[in-house]
């Protein structure tokens, strides 16, 4: 069983370089909890345990040798959409279920020069289209505080793993909120960076310009940690930005007087569950304890933000997935006689219902007849929750919101209607279109006893702010394990 003591990055840290505990004894650890617990929690598709075993003890060499670095002998979990050289990355999906790739994502390469222990590759939704990670092929991962629930998505099971002890953090990606969603639903803190703060080199793409790799942890603090390690400029990554990389924790503690955080009334309308925005704005009133200003604001786009976001991003879907045809690597049909059927075949087989989806409806957006009608509409509405975000950031610090209008709910009530799963996202999507940083924390239960979470939103590249206020909250709140 996982000493008790080590609750944080920060406790694991302290316990191997005082040699409380070796790398390869907190490796052990986790894999144990792994074997024990994750048939029915599901949340991998790929356990690395000898690779995992081999990490630790070069992990300890460093730390004997007192060349250690903030994330050395640490067992973290990739999602499964993370490029890891010499290790299957499927995206959940039958189209690479046997891929293996030759390369490393730049994440995997600055974690790896870290010394990290990769415990393995978690489930997810198919090429992370969805909310629920029951589109996963392989692995339909299960809330460890109700394994009759979902966990959230796409990030379902890197938060899932994290909540249940399976790993000590975990990398995740976002397009739309699956990195602060899953978050929510599973108790745990999950972090959205501004885009281009993390390359994408390595990360296999849904929507280019929405997606941003990030970290599931067990506090703000700790997501600072992974996130200090992950971000940077990357000559691979045409995108990345430039900007110096800060201390992200370097804010952790100082007063909250002075500061203003915005309560857009949109996020706070009919459709979001009463337990939810009552907990939510409990912990506005804790900010407000703790010194900071409560402002009142609208963002009236808010209601136009799902048709934009799921039109761009299945445009874009639709434009990274048609390299999948079964020939370079990926699912090639058995039974083809032509080029053509060979394509058709492999795509029909390789893809489920929800990738296919969005292929349809992205190639629909960008044909010709519709494209100024749809996709050109859903740009111009891009600019336009851009510059709302910019109005209210001109007077306000952050911004706090509900994560999700709803708790983690079983899977028959909603995955069967795609148009109620998409709505779920409304609390989420705005940040991705706008390319802000984001992130989720617990803020209290519903009466079963399910995890409520709320955003912190913040200003671009102002991190530094959002893990800052997070952590002031997380002093105050006392959050309940699951019950495994």
């Amino acid at each position: 069983m996982l000493d008790s003591s080590l609750k944080s990055i920060r406790d694991m840290r302290e316990a191997l370089d005082e040699k409380k505990i070796s790398s390869r004894e907190l490796a052990e650890e986790y894999l144990k909890n792994i074997r024990s617990r994750d048939g029915e929690i599901k949340a991998y598709i790929t356990v690395t345990e000898e690779g995992a075993l081999k990490q630790a003890d070069e992990a300890q060499k460093l730390i004997d040798a007192g060349e250690q670095k903030p994330l050395t002998g640490i067992p973290l979990a990739i999602k499964d959409n993370i490029c890891t050289e010499g290790v299957r990355t499927t995206c959940a999906s039958k189209m690479l279920e046997d891929f293996i790739p030759p390369y490393n994502a730049t994440v995997m390469q600055k974690l790896d020069s870290q010394g990290i222990v990769m415990l393995g590759k978690t489930s997810m939704d198919e090429f992370a289209m969805g909310g629920s990670t029951q589109t996963s092929a392989f692995a339909k991962t299960r809330n460890p505080y109700n394994t009759d629930c979902v966990p959230g998505g796409s990030s379902g099971g890197s938060a899932a793993a994290v909540a249940a002890d399976l790993c000590a953090a975990a990398l995740g990606s976002d397009t739309g909120g699956s990195i602060r969603q899953p978050s929510s639903f599973c108790g745990v803190v999950g972090i959205k960076p501004t885009y281009s703060r993390v390359s994408r080199f390595g990360l296999v793409a849904f929507a280019s310009s929405f997606d941003q790799i990030g970290p599931i942890a067990k506090s703000s603090a700790d997501c600072g940690v992974i996130l200090n390690q992950i971000c940077g400029f990357d000559m691979h990554d045409g995108t990345s930005s430039k900007n110096e990389v800060p201390d992200f924790n370097a804010k952790i503690g100082q007063p909250l007087k002075g500061m203003k955080i915005a309560l857009p009334a949109e996020f706070y309308a009919a459709g979001i569950d009463d337990e939810i925005k009552a907990s939510v704005l409990s912990a506005a009133e804790k900010y407000k304890e703790l010194g900071a200003e409560l402002i009142d604001c609208s963002m009236p786009s808010l209601k136009y933000a799902i048709p934009a976001y799921y039109l761009i991003s299945s445009a874009e879907a639709a434009s990274n997935l048609s390299r999948y045809d079964g020939i370079k690597y990926g699912h090639r049909a058995k039974d083809a006689d032509s080029y053509e059927e060979l394509i058709k075949h492999s795509r029909s087989e390789g893809f489920g219902d929800e990738v296919k989806r969005r292929i349809l409806l992205g190639n629909y957006a960008l044909s010709s007849g519709y494209y100024d009608a749809y996709y050109g509409k859903a740009m111009a509405l891009r600019q336009v929750i851009r510059d709302e975000y910019d109005e209210i950031f001109a007077k306000c610090d952050a911004i706090l919101t509900p994560t999700t209008p709803a708790v983690a709910y079983r899977p028959e009530e909603q995955v069967s209607d795609p148009v109620k799963m998409y709505q779920a996202d409304i609390c989420t999507v705005t940040v991705n279109i706008a390319g802000l940083p984001a992130i989720s924390t617990p803020c209290g239960y519903n009466a079963q006893g399910m995890p409520i979470g709320m955003s912190i939103i913040g200003k671009r590249f102002d991190e530094q702010t959002v893990i800052q206020l997070a952590d002031a909250y997380e002093q105050t709140f006392t959050p309940i394990a699951p019950k495994l």
